[in-house]
Order: C-alpha cells, then sequence, then structure tokens
C-alpha cells in the first residue's frame, strides 16, 4: 500500500468533480422532459443505496481498492475475468469522457482545430498531474473546485436574467405519468452519473480517515444530486423542455440566450472553463483507477509508465468510439449505459457485499 493519502474533503472535492464531469452540460433525464428534475432527484435518492453498498463492502476489507477485493470473495482465479473487465471500463469511460469534451470543444470554439489535437493536449496535462501521484490530484481538487462553482454559479444567475425564462415550462408536473421518469431513472440516471460513483473504491485505500468514507459518499451523492436538479430546472425553464430534450448540449444552448443590455453577451466560455474542470477530474479519476488496478494485478510498484501508456491508449480509443458525436451517444446512452453500467455498478457490488457478509458474518 502506498503511503500517498489524501484528506476527506480532498476526496470530496474529485467525486464530486468527478461526478459533474459531462453531466452538467448535457440532457440529464431529457427523456421525461419536463419531469427530468424528478427523474434526477429519484435517481439521486435511489443512488444513496448503491454508494451504501461501495462503503460497506469496503468495510469489509479496509486499505484495500476494489481490485484487491474481489480475489477475496470470489477466489483468484475467477477474480482474473472480473478484474479485467473493470479496468478495461475504466479505460473505456475515460475515453469516452475525452470525446464528450473534444466534441464540445471542437463545436464551440476551436471549430477548425482537429478533434485528435484537443482531446492530445488535453490528456498531457491530465498524465502530467496524475504521475504526481493521488496527493496531487487531490490537491488538484482543492485548486479547481471552487473555480468550477463559482463559474456554475454565474452561469445560474446569469440564467435567471434571461427574459424568455419561464417556470411554467415545468409544468404539468407529472403531465406525461410516471412511466417516462421511471424509465429514465432505471437503469439510466441511476448509473450515469451516480452509479459511475463505483470509482470511490479505488480511491477509499488512500483515505486519511477511513470513518469519513462514508460521509463523504453521501455528500458526492447528495450535493451532487441537488445541484444538478438546480441545474436541470434552470436550463427546461430557459429553453423549454423540447429542446431540453433535442439539444446534445443544452446548457450551453440557454447561457446562449444570456444578453445583458444588448452588450454582454456569449458566455460560452464560462461553460468551456465548466467542461474542462468537470472532465479533467472525470478522466483523471477513471485513468487513476485504471492505474493503480494494473499496478496492483501484475504487481508493479511504480505508476507513472502506466498511466504514461494509458494516456497513449485512450487517446486513440476516444477517437474510434463512435464515428461521429450522435453514434457516440447511441453507443454510450443505449448499450453501455443500459448494460455494462448496470453489471458493474449494480449487479456485481451487490453480489460482492452479499458475499462479504456470508463470509464475515456467517462463515466466520
Amino acid at each position: 500500500m502506498e503511503k500517498e493519502k489524501i484528506s476527506s474533503l480532498q476526496l470530496f472535492y474529485i467525486l464530486i468533480g468527478f461526478e459533474f464531469g459531462t453531466t452538467i452540460i448535457l440532457g440529464l433525464g431529457a427523456g421525461a422532459k419536463q419531469d427530468a428534475w424528478i427523474v434526477i432527484l429519484v435517481a439521486t435518492v435511489s443512488s444513496l443505496v448503491l454508494m451504501s453498498t461501495y462503503v460497506k463492502l469496503a468495510s469489509f476489507y479496509p486499505n484495500m481498492t476494489l481490485i484487491e477485493i474481489i480475489p477475496k470473495l470470489i477466489g483468484k482465479y475467477l477474480a482474473y475475468p472480473v478484474i479485467y473487465l473493470y479496468i478495461a471500463y475504466f479505460i473505456y469511460t475515460a475515453g469516452r469522457a475525452c470525446r464528450d469534451f473534444g466534441d464540445l470543444i471542437v463545436s464551440t470554439i476551436l471549430v477548425k482545430t482537429p478533434l485528435v489535437v484537443v482531446i492530445g493536449s488535453f490528456m498531457v496535462l491530465v498524465i502530467y498531474c496524475l504521475r504526481g501521484g493521488v496527493e496531487i490530484f487531490g490537491r488538484m481538487g482543492e485548486a479547481v473546485f471552487p473555480i468550477f462553482m463559482f463559474s456554475l454559479t454565474i452561469v445560474w444567475i446569469l440564467l435567471l436574467s434571461v427574459e424568455s425564462i419561464q417556470f411554467k415550462n415545468l409544468t404539468p408536473i407529472l403531465g406525461n405519468g410516471v412511466k417516462p421518469i421511471l424509465k429514465e431513472v432505471y437503469p439510466k440516471s441511476l448509473n450515469f452519473p451516480f452509479g459511475e460513483t463505483v470509482i470511490i473504491m479505488m480511491f477509499l485505500p488512500f483515505l486519511k480517515d477511513q470513518k469519513n468514507a462514508g460521509k463523504v459518499g453521501f455528500a458526492v451523492i447528495l450535493i451532487g444530486g441537488i445541484l444538478l436538479t438546480i441545474n436541470s430546472v434552470l436550463i427546461i425553464s430557459v429553453v423549454g423542455p423540447e429542446l431540453y430534450q433535442m439539444d446534445y448540449f443544452p446548457l450551453l444552448s440557454a447561457t446562449r440566450l444570456v444578453s445583458i443590455a444588448d452588450f454582454l453577451e456569449r458566455f460560452d466560455a464560462l461553460i468551456i472553463l465548466m467542461m474542462v474542470a468537470g472532465v479533467f477530474f472525470k478522466m483523471g479519476a477513471w485513468m487513476y483507477g485504471a492505474a493503480v488496478g494494473i499496478a496492483q494485478l501484475f504487481s508493479v510498484k511504480s505508476k507513472k509508465a502506466i498511466i504514461l501508456g494509458l494516456g497513449t491508449i485512450i487517446t486513440p480509443l476516444s477517437l474510434v468510439i463512435g464515428s461521429d458525436f450522435v453514434k457516440h451517444l447511441e453507443i454510450g446512452f443505449g448499450l453501455i449505459v443500459t448494460y455494462v453500467h448496470t453489471l458493474l455498478h449494480i449487479i456485481l457490488p451487490i453480489l460482492f457485499l452479499c458475499i462479504a457478509f456470508i463470509r464475515k458474518k456467517v462463515l466466520s
């Protein structure tokens, strides 16, 4: 086990930035239209069960990551395929975060810049930070999170100033019934972004005070869910439920409607700043989780070379994930979120917890 440690607050910053990631600018729960904010609230409450599963499982095996826990539960040989699956998932999802970031940048401010240049440049920054270790990553959280929240607050204030804002866009509440909400929550919104916090199990061994693991996890889910709900309410109030459902980046579209005295306009830079901060933590957490997993699997002491290698894999992977952004989203929400996420976020962790409980309480 490494000597590097991070504080509870640093882990919170990393995970809340990770949870926001690309989610903050996407239309979360869009299938429920004006009830999207209800989708987020229901998913938030449901996700507390998932987080309690992750934290409780980790408590049975303190100072161990998920990759180290799995062999203890199902045996060495059965564990290998599952471990490989989780590591491949971490790498693949990091590539998806890269692609989300790259497509937003190329479609907004760097329209003539090749996608590979945008993603590659950002990857260099992430690699540079992660090679410094988890402590540096935690300090980046302390530095970047306040900037992120400041930008988000400014954006919300600006949205409230838009002349076309109408809170009646949120009505009729439950106008389409409960079914669209449940369809969006289970498993889509439950898995993305809340279920992705399974990555916490790769960071808990680095936490200074293990007793705060549950507090950090639940705070990330609750605070993140509340902020995403407020964000969804404001976006729908500005652009309406139809555009919220159809637009790939509804927060960006809503912000473009801001005009103060016909002079201060085009606040796209704030959205880009938030996206850069969010994706930094999302991609960084996935990459670091994969690096830790590979290092533990193959008994490698230093992760620096692994992180560099992952960067050279994830960058081209992000380019071939989908032929275009539409295909990229179709694969993500149609296949990955529905099936892969359900297996890795819900089914396996609950199964592992049941096995751990039997081993610790029944067989001991």
